[in-house]
């Protein structure tokens, strides 16, 4: 039987915010379709991601190395996509996943939501998914085929109560990557966004009940809980070279609860 080549063989992938479960998820799936992944999260998770990508590499056949990367942190960008330079030679697409979402503490109404709480959201969601942008596009641009997924939501649709700084800042996300996406193309970059419906992990679990995610898993086309898996297929296309054509889009991966 005639053996194919996996379209990440030799292929390297900046992937932020490893650590959590739905970018775990990706770092495996990129791993073992041959991707080599410089893998990130905050200083503070160093040897939780540093165990993530010695477990990917041993399952193989690609190989990860992590990088201390807060992304609101110019420096800590520019040493993460020098990592990727200085380990593989080169850089070809990005998966901008990480931000700030756990850590929000429960949901308050707006009128509750205080100056400091939007500067934090819009830094990490928005300002942090650019400086990665502005970072890496130099170097994927000499790839020739280079890739961009930034990871949007759902609620920038359905508009979720108690989160409005973090619902503003993912519709933020799609605009930024049309932005991106037209003034990117030239060099043969993609730009393209990925907006998840609620996930059931371990981030979600900790800021909705479980009668809200029963709620939600019913009120899709195909009515079950969705899971990390369920974004690889569709990440994992708009980060290699098969959808080289495709640009300033945004694909919605939520089972059929939105449609757009």
């Amino acid at each position: 039987m005639t053996q194919y080549a996996s379209p990440f063989t030799d292929r390297t992938v900046l992937l932020t915010g490893v650590c959590g479960d739905i970018g775990s998820t990706y770092l495996s799936a990129l791993v073992a379709a041959g991707a080599n992944v410089v893998a990130t999260d905050l200083p503070a998770l160093s040897e939780a991601g540093k165990e993530l990508a010695i477990n990917a590499t041993r399952n193989g056949p690609g190989r990860a190395v992590f990088a201390d990367c807060d992304i609101t942190d110019e420096a800590g960008v520019q040493h993460a996509v020098h990592t990727a330079i200085k380990e593989f030679g080169q850089l070809d697409s990005v998966v901008n996943n990480a931000a700030i979402y756990r850590t929000l503490g429960g949901k308050r109404p707006l009128v509750e939501l205080t100056q400091a709480d939007w500067d934090l959201v819009l830094r990490v969601n928005v300002v942090g998914s650019w400086q990665v942008i502005k970072a890496a596009a130099p170097y994927l641009a000499v790839s020739g085929q280079g890739r961009i997924v930034n990871i949007a939501s759902v609620v920038s649709r359905t508009g979720a109560p108690g989160f409005a700084h973090y619902v503003a800042s993912k519709a933020a996300v799609e605009g930024l990557t049309r932005s991106a996406a037209r003034e990117l193309g030239v060099d043969g970059i993609t730009v393209n966004s990925v907006s998840p419906g609620l996930v059931d992990d371990a981030a979600t679990r900790e800021l909705n009940t479980d009668a809200y995610l029963k709620t939600a898993a019913a009120s899709r086309a195909i009515p079950r809980a969705m899971v990390p898996e369920d974004l690889v297929g569709a990440v994992m296309w708009l980060a290699g070279p098969q959808s080289g054509f495709v640009t300033g889009q945004n694909l919605v991966v939520d089972g059929g609860g939105v449609f757009v």
